[in-house]
């Protein structure tokens, strides 16, 4: 596998992989976790995660992913490489939903949370109550969203490695 192609897809696979797997994780277990923590340390614990998370090693998946996924669908336009391109294309879209998702919900909920946040003046039971059930709905989306683009994706590597 060493045409430019090939390269782009396995790229995209890779990040879509990382970044399904990092929804994932939060769905399974970061979630679960401050689900069984009193109001204050959810709140703090989601708080830190926002800022953490705002690094260049998770913009490379997020961003990344839909963009090689994009450039791989592009570059798949060939004739002989055709039949893998509906693979690619869903896996596109399924990353994109979850990058639409996430900007259009996740964030300015933990923005919310953020303004929301006054030290100890903080009504920290309000505060969880307005964002926890809604942003753990939305990240189970963008969750599925991120596995079925990662699939849809390997699927279209095995069908670009059969032709």
């Amino acid at each position: 596998m060493s045409t430019l192609s090939e390269i782009v897809l396995i790229a995209a696979v890779v990040a879509a992989g990382l970044i399904a797997g990092l929804f994932y994780a939060y769905t399974c277990s970061v979630m679960p976790g401050l689900a069984r923590a009193d109001a204050r340390t959810y709140v703090t614990g989601m708080r830190e995660i926002n800022i953490a998370i705002l690094n260049g090693w998770f913009a490379l998946s997020f961003g990344g992913a839909p963009l090689l996924a994009a450039v791989a669908a592009g570059l798949h336009f060939r004739s002989e490489l055709r039949s893998a391109l509906p693979w690619i294309i869903a896996g596109f879209v399924l990353l994109l939903v979850m990058v639409i998702v996430t900007m259009a919900v996740n964030v300015p909920l933990n923005n919310a949370l953020e303004a929301g946040f006054d030290g100890d003046n903080t009504d920290f039971e309000a505060l969880r109550a307005k964002f926890e059930g809604v942003w753990e709905r939305w990240n189970l989306v963008r969750t599925v969203a991120g596995i079925g683009g990662f699939g849809a994706l390997v699927a279209g590597l095995i069908v670009h490695a059969r032709a």
